[in-house]
């Protein structure tokens, strides 16, 4: 800035050129030095320049391209795909810096400039259309990161210093009490849940539900709760020391609309036989994202007949009583009506039958005439099915009438059988038919086994096993919608079964003459395949076309996995699409798996002739480690390791230095489930407790973690997560663990998401 010192630099470098940086929002004309004797030297545009609008001169006018560098860097280290550029949102092209990862599909933006609420709703609402995660690390502190603390219990921030000359990249964790940990940026992990700090971890863990907004309410509001006893779970309005039920609620002039009511915990469930009004402090709860609302109530009392009519929410029954059925006012209140006199008949029914058809007619008049459109009807009618499930008992077609709506009491069998079969398509192994919960006077329904040949079950119009098929479905729909789940049982198959002669009817047999003794012929209905989705048949005809294109330079031993995947991948097309039927069980089984395991198994299974076509082609070069090669020949594995634990263990952690997961297809030549099953557990529970579960590797036929997961957690002596959601969360977790620990070089592992079993489990 001296003059001197701007002597000493034009000597250094006479043939230098200056311009003003685009990336600083600059006008990119070109500057020249200017020097002072009076005052400090600087740059300065020339005459000829365009007009410049930079306003920002300081250092940290270019935090956003240290940014973009430490992230590029974090990904180079990590050797992750990601793309990073930088956004002008008006003021500059410092204003943001958005980072895309291709594999986990989820974006990273890093809002730099002052933002207000409709500006920032706005860009999320653009970037969450694209149909990815988003994780916002914010510049500034402001009403958007108190948005943040209210919403999700914590909030991302960056900042920028200079430490000895060099300009770097923190990652903050803001808690509620306004507290900020900072970690380096080269310190932080990034993984398909997003960045990731020690402290963001410790806070995602430990964050309560968001806090819902309030609206006080002018004026009275009625209420009936909904018939069915159907209260939300996992509601964002629940409330320690409170209770929540479904119900119809009309304000002062409103319409009536079905929402959620919050009652005091001290009290009884009011029966839904009756009206109730809150006289005054009633108020709204409202979710930040506008995605739900409900009524919170402290008091309440019930209203007599004519009140209650003329809300529109309760009928007098025909014939009885014109007040609703007797029941215990709510917080010691009595009802405020009268009861009516009613003139005796001859044959007047005991009080006993009055109340019950009373009931009945009362449920059946407050019943909601239902959805309006068929996919809301559908959703409406699998909610309740699944309701059912979580309790543990079957349902009727009446009660799903009154719960769902007024409109499934004019169904016909062949109605029933429409919507029943849109809740349960399409048919999947290892998820239960809801169906099979409907019962009619404690049977299955007559109309059961149509439902299930169109559904896709075989062999169900001409079994005899129907009840039993039900009473196994039911079992397996408790296990899986269950709290916390339990492992299924399997589906019950209803092929006909070959009958054995006893051993009188077979010498009888054998007396026969030759030309007599002809065995009866026995024909089975062919398995028809279900229609394909064209996008899937799409990608699974895209791999099979890259795969094919590459076994010409594969070698034996990869050329032989890899012709296995293309039979099986084009057998599956050519049923999905009609042209070939199956004949055998194999075959009927391959026409059952799904698209994600069938593209999971080519992609895996191209990555693999990647690899052994690079191999091949540097014959000279050979890796530092080298581990056992997934889709090595069982014969050949066996061979080598007398242990098929040990060998599995081999096979799993050369898996898990590639960075890649497995189906588990692959896994032995395919080996038999109890016997996989109990290999992985015998794997897992001989680890020490610090070392990666090695069986997240292995993927289901759905994609997902394998069916016997939970016991693979429980063997290792991990605590079993209550939840599908966070059974996967753990999964993935592991997964991550073990791609750190087995890689190369090894990186450190993040921390693990579920705790080692207590000892009285």
């Amino acid at each position: 800035m001296d003059a001197f010192e701007l002597d000493i630099w034009r000597k250094r470098h006479s043939d230098y050129t200056y311009w003003c940086g685009l990336q600083l929002g600059g006008c990119g004309g070109a500057l020249s030095d200017r020097r002072y004797t009076n005052k400090v030297c600087h740059f300065a545009h020339q005459a000829d320049a365009p007009v410049c609008r930079r306003k920002a001169t300081g250092e940290s006018s270019a935090d956003h391209l240290f940014i973009k560098q430490g992230v590029r860097r974090l990904l180079d280290a990590r050797k992750l795909n990601g793309k990073v550029q930088t956004q002008d949102l008006g003021t500059g092209p410092g204003d943001a810096v958005d980072v895309y990862l291709a594999e986990s599909r989820r974006r990273l933006r890093f809002q730099l400039g002052a933002v207000d609420y409709r500006t920032w709703r706005s860009s999320a609402e653009e970037l969450g259309a694209q149909g990815d995660d988003i994780d916002w690390i914010f510049g500034t502190e402001g009403p958007i990161t108190q948005q943040f603390l209210g919403r999700q219990g914590y909030c991302l921030r960056v900042r920028c210093e200079t430490v000895g000359g060099e300009r770097r990249v923190d990652i903050g964790a803001e808690a509620r009490d306004r507290t900020v940990a900072w970690t380096p940026l080269q310190e932080c992990t990034l993984t398909p849940s997003g960045i990731v700090t020690p402290h963001v971890e410790e806070i995602r863990l430990s964050r309560p539900l968001p806090r819902p907004i309030v609206f006080p309410v002018q004026g009275s509001v009625v209420f009936a709760p909904a018939p069915g006893d159907m209260t939300p779970e996992r509601s964002p309005f629940e409330e320690k020391g409170r209770r929540l039920l479904l119900a119809d609620v009309k304000p002062v002039d409103g319409p009536i609309v079905r929402t959620v009511v919050s009652l005091p915990g001290d009290t009884d469930s009011p029966p839904v036989e009756h009206v109730y009004r809150v006289s005054e402090g009633a108020r709204v709860l409202m979710t930040e994202d506008g995605g739900g609302w409900a009524v919170k109530a402290d008091r309440y009392q019930r209203l007599n007949a004519h009140e209650a009519q003329r809300t529109g929410l309760w009928t007098p029954p025909p014939g009885g009583s014109t007040e609703p059925v007797a029941a215990t006012a709510p917080r010691g209140e009595q009802p405020t009506g009268r009861k009516a006199a009613v003139a005796p008949t001859v044959a007047q029914p005991s009080k006993k039958a009055l109340r019950g058809e009373a009931k009945k007619a009362s449920e059946k008049a407050q019943a909601p005439r239902g959805p309006s459109t068929r996919p809301k009807q559908v959703n409406a009618l699998r909610e309740a099915l699944g309701q059912s499930a979580r309790r543990g008992r079957t349902t009727t077609w009446e009660e799903l009438a009154r719960t769902v709506g007024r409109a499934l009491d004019t169904c016909t069998t062949e109605d029933r059988i429409s919507l029943l079969l849109d809740v349960d398509q399409p048919l999947w192994e290892n998820v239960p038919v809801l169906s099979a919960l409907v019962r009619e006077n404690g049977a299955p329904p007559s109309y059961l086994p149509r439902l299930l040949s169109r559904l896709g079950v075989a062999h169900s119009e001409r079994s005899s096993r129907i009840t039993r098929w039900a009473e196994v479905e039911a079992d397996r729909a408790f296990a899986a919608y269950a709290k916390p789940a339990r492992l299924m049982p399997p589906r019950l198959s209803l092929a006909p079964e070959r009958r054995v002669p006893r051993q009188g009817e077979q010498e009888t047999a054998l007396q026969q003459p030759a030309r007599t003794r002809t065995a009866p012929a026995v024909r089975e209905p062919r398995a028809e395949p279900k229609a394909q989705n064209p996008d899937d048949a799409r990608r699974v005809r895209a791999l099979v076309t890259r795969l094919d294109a590459l076994m010409p330079g594969l070698g034996k031993d990869a050329r032989r996995p890899a012709n296995r995947a293309l039979r099986r991948a084009e057998a599956w097309l050519a049923y999905g699409e009609g042209a070939k039927r199956p004949q055998d069980q194999q075959q009927r089984k391959l026409v059952r798996e799904t698209p994600e395991f069938v593209v999971s198994l080519l992609e895996y299974t191209l990555r693999a002739a990647e690899r052994g076509r690079e191999s091949a082609g540097a014959p000279g070069q050979r890796r530092a480690t080298a581990p056992a090669a997934p889709h090595q020949p069982a014969e050949q594995a066996k061979a080598a390791v007398g242990d098929p634990v040990e060998w599995l263990t081999r096979q799993l952690i050369g898996v898990a230095a590639l960075g890649e997961t497995i189906p588990a297809l692959h896994l032995d030549g395919g080996v038999r489930r109890p016997d996989l099953q109990q290999r992985m557990e015998s794997l897992d529970s001989q680890l020490p407790q610090d070392v990666p579960v090695l069986s997240a590797l292995v993927l289901g036929a759905d994609g997902g973690p394998v069916p016997f997961f939970r016991d693979v957690l429980g063997a290792a002596g991990l605590a079993v997560p209550p939840t599908d959601e966070e059974l996967r969360r753990v999964w993935r977790r592991e997964q991550e663990r073990a791609h750190a620990a087995y890689g190369n070089p090894p990186r450190e592992m993040p921390p693990r998401l579920t705790a080692e079993a207590s000892s009285s489990e």
